[in-house]
C-alpha cells in the first residue's frame, strides 16, 4: 500500500513538474514590416531577452513594407497572427485597437518610461488608452559627403540661402551632382522634401495642431512656402531625376555621384556599410539665422500585443523589457538612426546617429504634418502630398496650385476645414 501510494506520489510530482514546463515554454511571434532588421533581432535583441527571461522564446517573422499592412491582417482575420504586433504609427494602428486586435497596455508599468509626446502615435484621439510600447523615432535632415564639401570648401549650410549658395557652387564645378532625389516614387519627395523643410516655415507643432483644429489651412503662406522652396530643387537634382527610384537615389549618393542627400535617419546603417567616405549630417536650413529650428523627429515604430494571442501574460512580460531603458541602448545602437522615445537618455555609439540626435537639444520637435487624424479619409492627404510635392519639384504643378488642390481635397471630407 505504501509503495502504491509513493508512485502515485511520484506520479503526482511529475505530472506537476511537466505542467510547469509546459506553462513556461512559451514561444513568442513577432509580426514586423522591418525585414531588414531581421539578423539585428536574431543575433543581438532576441538573445539578451531570453537570457534574461528562461522559458520564454521569441521569434522575429518579418513580411515585406510594402505587403505587411494587408499580410497583417489577413493573418488577425484569420486568427493566425502572432502573439506581438509591430505599429505603424498613428491611424493604420489606431484602427488596429477600434477593430480589437490590439490589447490596451495602459497599465503597463513601463509605460511610466515615456511621455505623453512619445506615446501619442499610439493612443486614442482622448489619450485614454495607449496600445504599443514606443520603440524608436527617426529624424529627418540632409546627409552630405565631408570629402565632396571639404574638396569644394563648402561650410555647413544653416539658413535656406546658404543651403542654396552651396548647391549653386556643387553645381557650377560639375564634379558632383548637387542632391540625390528623384521623383519616380512620389514618398520621398513628400518625406525627406516637404516634411523634411516644412516645419521650420509651420513652425512644427504649433502649425501641424493648427491645421488639425481647422485654425490654418494649406493655402496659408507658412504651408504653401515649402513647395516653393521644393520648386527650386529640381535644377539641383541631375539629369532623369523625374525617373529617379528610391534605390537609384540611395546608391547615387553612397558611390559618391552626389554631395547632398536629402535624408531620414533611418539611412544611416545601410549608408555606413555602402559609402567609402566619410558623411556629416545638418538640419533643414531656416529662413533667417537666429529663427528658432524645428525638425521632423517622427515617431515611427511601436510595439503592441495581439488581443487574441494565447500568451498574453508572456507576451506582456516582453513588452515590459521592449519598454526598459535596457532595450532602448540595445535598439538605438544596434540600428542606429531609430532613436529611442524612451525618456532614460541613451548613449549613441555612431558618430553620425549623434549628429541627428543632438538637434534634439537645439531645435523644436514635431512629426510628420499629415499622419494624425488628417489622412483618414479620402482624399488621403499623405498620399496626396507625395504627388503634389513630386509635381511641384518636377514643375508640373505651381506651389500655389499644390495647396490649393490639397486644401480642396482635404476640406472635402474633414469637418474642421469646412
Amino acid at each position: 500500500m505504501k509503495t502504491r501510494t509513493f508512485a502515485l506520489a511520484l506520479l503526482g510530482t511529475t505530472v506537476l513538474a511537466g505542467n510547469q514546463a509546459l506553462a513556461q515554454d512559451v514561444t513568442l511571434t513577432i509580426e514586423s514590416w522591418r525585414n531588414d532588421d531581421l539578423a539585428i533581432w536574431q543575433e543581438t535583441i532576441i538573445p539578451a531577452f531570453e537570457a534574461a527571461n528562461p522559458g520564454i522564446k521569441v521569434q522575429f517573422t518579418p513580411s515585406a513594407p510594402a505587403e505587411y499592412n494587408a499580410v497583417l491582417n489577413s493573418k488577425l482575420d484569420a486568427g493566425s497572427a502572432g502573439d506581438l504586433i509591430t505599429c505603424r504609427p498613428f491611424d493604420a494602428s489606431l484602427a488596429l485597437y477600434d477593430d480589437g486586435h490590439l490589447a490596451d497596455l495602459t497599465d503597463l508599468g513601463a509605460m511610466a518610461n515615456f511621455s505623453d509626446v512619445a506615446k501619442s502615435a499610439w493612443q486614442t484621439d482622448d489619450g485614454s488608452a495607449t496600445f504599443c510600447v514606443p520603440m524608436a523615432s527617426v529624424i529627418h535632415g540632409f546627409i552630405y559627403n565631408k570629402d565632396a564639401f571639404a574638396e569644394l570648401g563648402l561650410e555647413v549650410p544653416g539658413t535656406v540661402d546658404e543651403f542654396f549658395a552651396a548647391l549653386d557652387k556643387i553645381k557650377e564645378d560639375g564634379t558632383y551632382i548637387p542632391m540625390a532625389m528623384g521623383t519616380n516614387d512620389q514618398w520621398e519627395a513628400a518625406t525627406m522634401g516637404y516634411n523634411n523643410i516644412g516645419p521650420n516655415y509651420w513652425a512644427g507643432e504649433k502649425g501641424r495642431l493648427a491645421l488639425i483644429n481647422g485654425e490654418e489651412k494649406l493655402t496659408d503662406e507658412q504651408w504653401v512656402a515649402p513647395y516653393r522652396q521644393l520648386a527650386k530643387w529640381g535644377e539641383y537634382l541631375g539629369d532623369g531625376f523625374e525617373a529617379q527610384s528610391y534605390p537609384d537615389s540611395q546608391n547615387m549618393f553612397t558611390l559618391g555621384r552626389a554631395a547632398i542627400y536629402p535624408a531620414g535617419s533611418w539611412e544611416i546603417s545601410g549608408f555606413n556599410t555602402q559609402a567609402d567616405f566619410e558623411m556629416g549630417a545638418f538640419a533643414p536650413p531656416v529662413q533667417n539665422a537666429g529663427d528658432t529650428c524645428y525638425i521632423s523627429d517622427h515617431t515611427d515604430i511601436a510595439i503592441g500585443l495581439n488581443a487574441a494571442s494565447p500568451n498574453a501574460d508572456a507576451a506582456r512580460t516582453f513588452l515590459e523589457w521592449v519598454g526598459s531603458p535596457e532595450f532602448a541602448s540595445l535598439y538605438a545602437n544596434a540600428l542606429p538612426g531609430f532613436f529611442s522615445l524612451n525618456s532614460s537618455p541613451v548613449a549613441m555609439e555612431d558618430p553620425l546617429a549623434q549628429e541627428f540626435v543632438s538637434w534634439r537639444d537645439k531645435c523644436e520637435s514635431t512629426i510628420r504634418s499629415t499622419y494624425q487624424i488628417l489622412s483618414r479619409g479620402t482624399p488621403n492627404l499623405e498620399n496626396e502630398t507625395w504627388n503634389a510635392s513630386a509635381n511641384v519639384i518636377r514643375g508640373a504643378e505651381t506651389p500655389e496650385d499644390a495647396g490649393k488642390r490639397l486644401q480642396e481635397g482635404l476640406a472635402s471630407w474633414y469637418e474642421p476645414q469646412q
